[in-house]
């Protein structure tokens, strides 16, 4: 029975990996980097976060802003009980499903891969994060002052630095500086805004960009919290984290210098190219 059971493990984390390859392009290959129970729960964990996001940022008309918060807003408290409740799940999104990607309609599935040791730490970050996109999906996205854009990178990214720190001690007594993590955070979530700033303002008519601030202030308020994930890689002393670590900051300058050259995203050749040069280093 137990090995009928590892079995279909086996089988679901394989396909977790194939519906994580096909929705990110940026952490798929450093997720690879990593091993045996930590890289299960890293990729499980991404794979929850991104079926939040998906919900999120869904174009559809049907899905509006106040269907996004009441829905988030739930899964939140969904994602805090000891035991996720997906029939309740799945009757919350069922009046939408056709607009939801597989990564989202499959939530349980990856909440169920999360080794046992990992799966509260993985679970409060993605309830705290479903909270934090329900808050700003009632706002409208509407970012004003540094505090806000602070307050939402935090919720979208900064606190998936702090999930990760947690992760690291959890599987390899590595301890690292949460503070820095969530500046790390904030510098990747940044640079897509850099990056998607034209497309979020002509598709959805938000704006994550402080009043005032032009592209210059924005470059600023990337490099400053980019400079927080060098500092906190000092404390790492497994490689493999490293690794993990250091591919995404290599992608987030290389995707920096091609907005400044005014080119569009990378693509995935240029993407394993680095991710070469990382392993080589």
């Amino acid at each position: 029975m137990e090995e009928q059971f590892s079995m279909v493990n086996k089988a679901l984390q394989k396909d977790a990996m194939r519906v994580l390859k096909e929705t990110s392009r940026t952490f798929y290959i450093p997720i690879t980097f990593l091993k045996k129970d930590l890289k299960t729960a890293v990729a499980n964990a991404y794979l929850i976060m991104r079926a939040l996001d998906e919900i999120e940022d869904n174009e559809s008309e049907q899905v509006t802003i106040d269907i996004k918060h009441a829905i988030l807003m739930e899964v939140s408290e969904l994602l805090k009980a000891e035991e996720f409740d997906n029939e309740r799940y799945l009757a919350l999104l069922e009046p939408y499903k056709q607009f939801m990607p597989e990564v989202t309609l499959r939530m349980k599935d990856w909440i169920d891969l999360v080794p046992t040791g990992a799966k509260k730490i993985v679970n409060d970050a993605a309830s705290e994060m479903a909270f934090g996109m329900a808050k700003w999906a009632k706002a409208n996205w509407q970012v004003h002052t540094r505090e806000d854009l602070d307050e939402y990178t935090y919720y979208v990214a900064g606190l998936v630095g702090v999930m990760l720190s947690d992760l690291w001690e959890w599987d390899s007594g590595v301890k690292t500086d949460r503070e820095l993590a969530i500046g790390y955070g904030r510098g990747l979530q940044a640079v897509n805004i850099l990056r998607n700033r034209e497309e979020d303002m002509e598709t959805r008519g938000v704006s994550f960009v402080p009043d005032g601030w032009t592209q210059k202030e924005l470059f600023e308020y990337t490099e400053e919290n980019l400079e927080k994930a060098y500092k906190y890689m000092e404390d790492i002393n497994k490689r493999s984290i490293l690794l993990f670590c250091r591919l995404p900051l290599a992608l987030a300058h290389r995707t920096l210098k091609a907005i400044q050259e005014g080119r569009e995203k990378m693509s995935r050749i240029e993407v394993e190219q680095i991710a070469q040069e990382i392993q080589e280093n």
